[in-house]
């Protein structure tokens, strides 16, 4: 007689199905909520700024005074960004927005008002300083990429030439009298709206797209996060480096002729101190020093809170020698808050 047991032959057993995240920790975790994770701080800016002065919420101040003021800041931004994001940095940038103006307006006015009196065509001395600015980029790319010299003494380096340079040409005068084209950026308006915002507002989205969504962007991600491992992946390092430090100096010559243009002169000291509120704009926005992390939404919403921090305190008549301190601290916040949240995120991750 043979007894049958229900069940002998049981199936295969299943493995209990992970939990599923919330929506609350989707949301959290999310790309987007983080690139927009300065918004409650520009909220209590705003705030603060219309206790301080009624005047600051007005649009005409917002447009004319905050985005006009914080163009030319946001565009080096964009050209930082993308190195420090890379694994890199240029502190030559600075010195770039100076010197490119200068020696076009130097070349192009006559030598009554300073210049080397050969007047070239405006437009022909806008040429010749971005193919100066590749050239500058070029070489410190060369330099950092090639004989593997470290950026920072590099740059450093280039800063120094090129301040001196620029105060040479120039022997320490400001160059007035600019023809037109050198002018036109800082004189035109689209809608009523200066074109330096409209400017400012474009080269952010197009850096956003391609750091977001184009190949190159990821490779550079991959390539400052873990250079030795995206050179293994088949990305060309050197050549990628030396493209990001080209294309640093391009930008930042676009916006030192958007300084000339707003300014209506080139100054000799044009672009001095400017590096370190570029630094506090993209440290603020969650640019890692270290490479390979940040967003350029980030970076933009830095440079927001700069300009109006700045235009705060203008308006409540604080001396300008307060706007540096305050700016120390913030960057030293942000550093901090930073951190933080590295240490947050990298506990959730484990």
């Amino acid at each position: 007689m043979t007894t049958s047991v229900e069940g002998a032959k049981a199936g295969p057993a299943t493995q209990p199905e992970p939990p599923q995240p919330t929506a609350w920790a989707m949301i959290r975790n999310s790309t987007a909520l983080r690139e927009l994770s300065l918004l409650p701080a520009i909220f209590v800016v705003m705030v603060l700024g219309f206790i301080l002065s009624p005047q600051f919420l007005t649009v005409n101040n917002l447009l004319n005074n905050v985005l006009v003021n914080s163009a030319v800041l946001g565009v080096v931004v964009v050209a930082e960004s993308i190195i420090l994001i890379s694994g890199y940095f240029d502190l030559s940038l600075e010195s770039i927005v100076g010197f490119i103006p200068m020696i076009a307006a130097w070349l192009s006015v006559p030598s009554a008002l300073g210049g080397l009196g050969i007047e070239l065509p405006a437009v022909a001395t806008i040429a010749i300083g971005f193919v100066i600015a590749g050239l500058i980029g070029l070489l410190n790319g060369y330099l950092v990429a090639k004989l593997k010299l470290n950026a920072f003494m590099v740059t450093l380096a280039m800063l120094i030439f090129l301040r001196g340079i620029t105060m040479g040409v120039s022997a320490g005068q400001t160059l007035s009298g600019l023809p037109t084209p050198l002018l036109w950026l800082g004189r035109t308006s689209i809608l009523g709206i200066s074109v330096q915002v409209w400017l400012f507002v474009l080269i952010f989205a197009l850096a956003w797209l391609i750091m977001r969504n184009h190949p190159i962007g990821r490779r550079l991600y991959a390539m400052g996060g873990n250079e030795a491992a995206a050179e293994a992946a088949g990305i060309r390092t050197t050549r990628m480096t030396i493209a990001v430090f080209v294309t640093g100096a391009l930008i930042a010559a676009f916006a030192g002729f958007m300084l000339t243009g707003r300014i209506a002169s080139a100054t000799s000291n044009q672009g001095d101190g400017l590096i370190f509120t570029v630094f506090a704009a993209a440290v603020i926005g969650g640019i890692s020093l270290n490479g390979g992390k940040g967003s350029m939404i980030g970076a933009f919403l830095g440079v927001i809170i700069l300009g109006m921090v700045d235009n705060i305190l203008t308006l409540s008549r604080v001396p300008s020698y307060w706007v540096q301190a305050t700016y120390g601290f913030i960057i030293l916040a942000a550093l901090v808050v930073n951190r933080f949240a590295s240490q947050r995120e990298h506990r959730r991750s484990v």
